[in-house]
């Protein structure tokens, strides 16, 4: 490999290096959003992968069946974090797709 093309390499690895932390930067600001039950539970993470809010709607509030509430809770914030998770790896993948090495 020639000097050359290690200059080449080093730049395009910085480059994509400040892409990356331009896009992490921004998918921790971002909002994720899912529900379980018909939208009886909905709730939102940020790319921090933060829970930031739970909305439960009476309707689901049954005393004598907490492990329903607690199963459908469950079930959304999982959701929300499988969401964020995507478009991280999403994001992370699109970058990386375009990193060539020189001679390859």
């Amino acid at each position: 490999m020639s000097m050359k093309d290690l200059n080449k390499l080093f730049k395009q690895a910085k480059k994509m290096q400040d892409e990356m932390m331009e896009q992490q930067s921004k998918l921790q600001t971002e909002t994720y959003e899912a529900s379980s039950g018909g939208g009886m539970v909905v709730v939102q993470v940020t790319g921090k992968m933060e829970l930031t809010s739970v909305k439960i709607a009476k309707e689901c509030i049954d005393p004598d069946d907490p492990d329903m509430l607690a199963d459908l809770v469950k079930a959304a914030v999982n959701e929300a974090l499988r969401k964020a998770q995507a478009a991280a790896e999403e994001t992370l993948s699109s970058l990386t797709s375009g990193f060539k090495l020189p001679g390859m």
